[in-house]
């Protein structure tokens, strides 16, 4: 039953993202079931902040700051998994990672867990973690304050800490994607964390899933064009379509033949 309700709960999601709102009505006949049965779902979403109840239904939230890092922990996670597959094909045996914060770097982290050889610098205890049991992989974290929401360390602290290393990869994730490629998060620690990796790494790894694309963060910083690859699970959307054209070489679709190791 848990399999099925969850399985239920990805559509339900999938189909408010694509038209904004989805009344009670229309979901209980879509999935054939009561509209108690859909009330009781979409309430578990409502209160993991993934939805927002209105009149009648649903509607996404109001994406002025980001979800709790649980609730994104269990968004689209076939996508990211999907993602983090395609960049573990990527990397090689014997390099130097930085990693930075969010989950879908996290699902990256897991992908590479078994890896050979690998050096990780990150400010994500959640990636730490990932790794932690794989003798053939040295850790080395940021020290400072943790944020305990979202299990990492922002800020002049992780600029600090990055600034101290040169690596091979830099992997991050992102707030939301504008139509005009710029960079969006929540925080502008978080803006100064994803930056440091990106001035300290040879080569810079964007991972985000579709629910990204257009998503209203706040916080400006850095665009696709710093980006040598960006790994995501759809093509970019209509809205994007100048900058897939500008940048269809750095695009890489989870699946996609271009998706070769490095």
């Amino acid at each position: 039953m848990l399999k099925v309700a969850t399985e239920r709960q990805s559509r339900i999601l999938e189909i408010v993202r694509d038209k904004g709102f989805a009344s009670i009505e229309h979901l209980a006949a879509h999935f054939d079931v009561t509209q108690q049965t859909i009330r009781r779902i979409v309430n578990q979403l409502c209160d993991q902040g993934l939805l927002r109840r209105i009149h009648g239904g649903v509607s996404l939230p109001v994406q002025n700051q980001n979800l709790a890092y649980g609730s994104r922990q269990g968004l689209n996670p076939g996508a990211k998994r999907h993602i983090a597959q395609a960049v573990s094909n990527f990397i090689p045996d014997g390099v130097s990672l930085m990693i930075g914060l969010g989950t879908t770097p996290e699902y990256v982290a897991q992908a590479l867990s078994h890896r050979q050889d690998l050096r990780v610098i990150t400010n994500n205890l959640n990636v730490a973690g990932a790794f932690a049991r794989n003798p053939n992989v040295e850790i080395t974290m940021a020290g400072g304050t943790l944020r305990a929401f979202d299990r990492d360390i922002i800020g002049d602290t992780a600029e600090r800490f990055f600034s101290g290393f040169k690596a091979d990869f830099g992997i991050f994730g992102v707030g939301g994607i504008d139509e005009d490629g710029t960079l969006l998060d929540f925080h502008s620690g978080e803006v100064q964390a994803r930056q440091a990796i990106l001035a300290n790494c040879r080569t810079a790894l964007l991972v985000a899933d579709a629910s990204k694309f257009g998503r209203n963060a706040t916080v400006r910083g850095g665009h696709l064009d710093d980006c040598h690859h960006f790994f995501t699970d759809k093509p970019l959307p209509p809205s994007l379509g100048p900058v897939a054209k500008q940048y269809a070489g750095r695009i890489h679709v989870a699946g996609d033949d271009r998706v070769n190791a490095a």
